[in-house]
């Protein structure tokens, strides 16, 4: 990790987010949320070029977070720091979309209603049905846990500040340096915590994949700063690509 002492008393702690690489669905325009896809070929090697270490990797328990994490240390030739993978940094539970396509979707429902399933901070989706197959009835990554049937982005806040201020807030208190591998809207939830981002303007947030987000923080865990490992053009076309992707109905 770099050498941080030029920021005083005041820089306690650093902290990497990473939104993962893109998945499966996102190239055939599905929504995805909690449905276990694969991850298409695609990364970066910014974090090793910039020297970064880490003491431990936080990640959801679906595997396109899991692989992307893997991917990252390798590329840091780090694997061997624990990892803790947990279902309260899954991507938001799109209910009874999970699956469908989106521009279909759009067809259907109007681009307003998809819209707002989409990107509004409290209005959730379609409750998947009690018998639904596409449920996770018996799926021991969530023995013990009451899966929902749909979430906003409210309730998925609620669930990933939780696990911020259960698990990472005491880690990085010890001084551990912690990597954050999660999804755009587990992110964007994360985001809203530490930004203080207004209900309204988080809608508007976008996270490009791939790319890590540093936040340094004071000793009270405040954001002091916050940028992404990336040049402006690199950024700006990434970011470019996701408000594509929401123009389309594309996963957040």
């Amino acid at each position: 990790m770099r050498n941080l002492s030029t920021w005083g008393e005041f820089l306690e702690y650093e902290i990497v987010l990473i939104r993962h690489g893109q998945s499966e669905w996102n190239l055939k325009n599905r929504f995805t949320g909690w449905v276990d896809v694969g991850l298409s070929p695609r990364g970066g090697r910014t974090l090793k070029r910039e020297g970064y270490e880490f003491d431990e990797a936080h990640t959801s328990v679906l595997k396109r977070c899991i692989h992307t994490l893997w991917h990252v240390l390798t590329e840091l030739d780090q694997d061997w720091i624990p990892e803790y993978k947990d279902w309260r940094l899954n991507e938001r539970h799109y209910g009874g979309l999970q699956g469908l396509d989106k521009s279909e979707m759009t067809a259907i429902h109007g681009a307003e209603q998809v819209h707002s399933w989409r990107r509004s901070y409290s209005v959730r989706p379609p409750e998947l049905g009690a018998d639904d197959a596409r449920g996770f009835t018996g799926d021991s990554r969530y023995d013990g846990v009451k899966v929902p049937k749909t979430e906003s982005l409210a309730d998925t806040y609620e669930r990933v500040v939780e696990y911020w201020n259960q698990v990472i807030t005491p880690s990085l208190r010890t001084g551990n340096k912690i990597l954050i591998v999660a999804h755009g809207n587990s992110l964007r939830a994360l985001v809203k915590h530490l930004d203080e981002v207004s209900d309204d303007a988080v809608s508007k947030l976008n996270i490009p994949t791939g790319m890590p987000l540093i936040y340094r923080l004071s000793s009270e865990l405040k954001p002091l700063e916050h940028f992404y490992l990336a040049s402006g053009d690199e950024l700006d076309v990434a970011i470019a690509e996701v408000k594509n992707q929401a123009a389309t109905s594309a996963n957040p």
